[in-house]
């Protein structure tokens, strides 16, 4: 019963008392409950303040995320030191291997190029991205594919060199009593990856056989040959299916010529027709860029330098001249690619590259810069050295 229908001229003081109490419990009991709704309304309120402000965070993180990942891609080093000062990634060098072994958004040449730098961090990272791989109980050309589709291998032999390195110590600590040193590995590592190229290359006329292969590898196993039957696994592996190498999968242009080692105007001699043509020049990543007018977004031509020369020239026509050429494969076609006046991309004519520049110094520039960037299979030089030392411990 509500106390308050209680007439109170019925009751004693005892009762009257009674029902003043009860009254007072009644009011507080109505405070108290008003105090909690009150203190509820602001809980959800602080919950809706906290869900915005973390709402807020994730998409500016996700920004922050975005732009890393661009900035990675045009240089890596500052990719990775905007995504730390933005507390994306710490400076743990697992958390960074992590992070590019997951590899989202992220361009495989540019992951290559951070990992091949030599800096204290970077070797860290190398280890830590290289046991990111679970290589236990694959073989060496399964490891190979997993290995190698996870970044693009760079073209200094020395960053090859670690990276290879690294591959062939992880390997045997997954693999134990597979191949007694590293070295072993390294160098049949090489070897796969050489016979790769020689079985795939339509390049390359003169197929080795199975023989040969068996044959180049001898004693690399600290003296000792290694199985036939192992070796006959990898050949046919190879053989009947090569290597999927990541091309250099950035998507913009401007990631490629943001900051060449050389650029200028120059004369083209044609391939075909033999009349000179003005273009605008760019040397980076290993190749010679050419467009029509210095705004193109796409190169009338590209030329790879690998295994190419380049040597001054004498033109009766035009003056400081230099030449690109195939000192090994006299003849032959320069591997290239044009495009032709219905804008499909056709392969290049020309057996060399004649080139003129505006002065004799501004030719001699152009020579010393191709020379530096021109790059040879440095995987032969590789192994020939660690045969080398394979051969040293007998």
């Amino acid at each position: 019963m509500d106390a308050c229908l209680i007439d109170s001229s019925d009751l004693n003081d005892a009762e009257v008392t009674e029902l003043e109490i009860m009254k007072k419990h009644q009011k507080d009991f109505m405070e108290d409950i008003q105090k909690i709704n009150q203190e509820i309304a602001e809980i959800f309120l602080e919950i809706d303040h906290f869900q915005q402000a973390q709402s807020c965070k994730l998409i500016q993180r996700d920004k922050n995320l975005s732009v890393g990942r661009k900035k990675f891609n045009m240089d890596p080093v500052k990719g990775i030191q905007y995504l730390v000062e933005h507390k994306i990634l710490s400076l743990d060098a697992h958390e960074v291997a992590k992070f590019l072994y997951q590899g989202e958004g992220l361009n495989k040449t540019a992951i290559g190029d951070y990992l091949g730098q030599r800096d204290p961090l970077n070797l860290q990272v190398l280890q830590a991205f290289v046991e990111c791989h679970q290589f236990a109980n694959l073989n060496l050309v399964q490891a190979l594919r997993q290995f190698l589709w996870s970044f693009r291998l760079p073209g200094e032999a020395q960053k090859i060199d670690r990276m290879m390195e690294a591959f062939a110590n992880w390997y045997c600590q997954c693999n134990p009593g597979i191949f007694q040193s590293t070295d072993a590995c390294y160098i049949l590592s090489f070897s796969v990856i050489m016979l790769n190229t020689s079985l795939h290359n339509p390049n390359v006329k003169d197929k080795p056989p199975f023989e040969r292969f068996m044959s180049m590898n001898r004693g690399i196993n600290n003296g000792a040959d290694l199985q036939e039957v192992l070796l006959k696994n990898l050949f046919e592996s190879i053989k009947n299916e090569p290597f999927s190498i990541p091309e250099d999968d950035g998507n913009d242009l401007t990631h490629t010529f943001f900051n060449p080692s050389r650029e200028g105007w120059l004369l083209k001699l044609g391939g075909r027709v033999k009349t000179w043509k003005r273009r605008w020049f760019i040397l980076t990543d290993n190749c010679l860029y050419y467009f029509e007018y210095t705004t193109d977004k796409e190169p009338l031509g590209i030329i790879p330098l690998e295994n190419l020369s380049v040597r001054p020239v004498d033109d009766p026509k035009k003056p400081n001249c230099f030449e690109l050429f195939n000192a090994n494969c006299k003849g032959q076609k320069i591997k290239a690619c044009k495009t032709d006046g219905d804008g499909r991309v056709v392969e290049g004519k020309h057996q060399s590259y004649k080139i003129s520049a505006a002065s004799q110094e501004d030719r001699d520039l152009w020579i010393e810069a191709i020379q530096t960037s021109i790059t040879r299979d440095p995987f032969y030089d590789l192994v020939a050295a660690r045969k080398k030392k394979v051969t040293s411990k007998k």
